[in-house]
């Protein structure tokens, strides 16, 4: 068995490659693309990898996987606490991971599926939408708050300004002209944000509809309710 230890950034990657007594057969730096690692582990049979669980090491483990490479994800953390070092490098860091999968050593996480990590792309997409949307009502309703005594009467009037009326009420405020500016380009925003939401709500209907584990947790809260 031969056993590669993967230092990934983002443009490159670091690869050691040591075989099963821990010699170091190849080691070196390697552009993130599918003929770079092909060429790296030409002629190459029973290989290992590992590589620390990133932002991108994903891009990593997909393209090993097709070239029949079966790869482990590590924790980052764990990882520096088995194998501490003063100075770090490279070529270092991808030793260090080769030779603690050798050794059984690394302390693993679960590996998503392709199909799994698209969809929680897809959940956490519309987070960032509804996080951005409550920072413009936020901002809006402090806005709000700063006008004259009449201006939030009228506010207070209406109850839960982001309703379809409540925007039509804010809409028609008489508020200063610079004051007005800023609450239609909020506004603006807001409706902006409101229809991304919609976009990907759809694509969490499918999901929903396409994935039996979710429908068998919502059963469980509407019990729980």
């Amino acid at each position: 068995m031969n056993y590669a230890g993967i230092d990934h950034h983002r443009q490159y990657s670091h690869i050691t490659w040591l075989d099963e007594k821990g010699e170091v057969v190849k080691s070196g730096g390697v552009a993130n693309l599918r003929r770079e690692l092909e060429s790296f582990f030409r002629g190459v049979r029973d290989v290992k990898a590992v590589i620390e669980a990133g932002r991108s090491s994903y891009t990593m483990v997909d393209v090993l996987a097709d070239l029949g490479i079966e790869t482990t994800v590590a924790h980052p953390k764990d990882v520096r606490a088995i194998a501490k070092a003063k100075v770090k490098t490279d070529e270092r860091d991808s030793y260090k991971l080769a030779h603690l999968l050798r050794t059984d050593y690394i302390p693993e996480v679960h590996k998503r599926s392709r199909e799994n990590r698209s969809c929680q792309r897809v959940l956490r997409q519309r987070a960032f939408y509804v996080g951005k949307q409550t920072a413009v009502k936020n901002r809006l309703q402090a806005l709000l708050a700063r006008q004259g005594e009449e201006i939030r009467s009228g506010v207070e009037r209406v109850g839960d300004l982001f309703t379809e009326k409540g925007l039509n009420v804010l809409a028609g405020l008489a508020l200063p002209e610079r004051e007005a500016k800023m609450a239609g380009a909020l506004l603006k925003t807001y409706r902006h944000i409101e229809e991304r939401i919609n976009e990907t709500n759809a694509l969490v209907k499918e999901l929903y509809e396409k994935m039996p584990s979710a429908r068998r947790l919502l059963t469980i809260i509407y019990w729980m309710l």
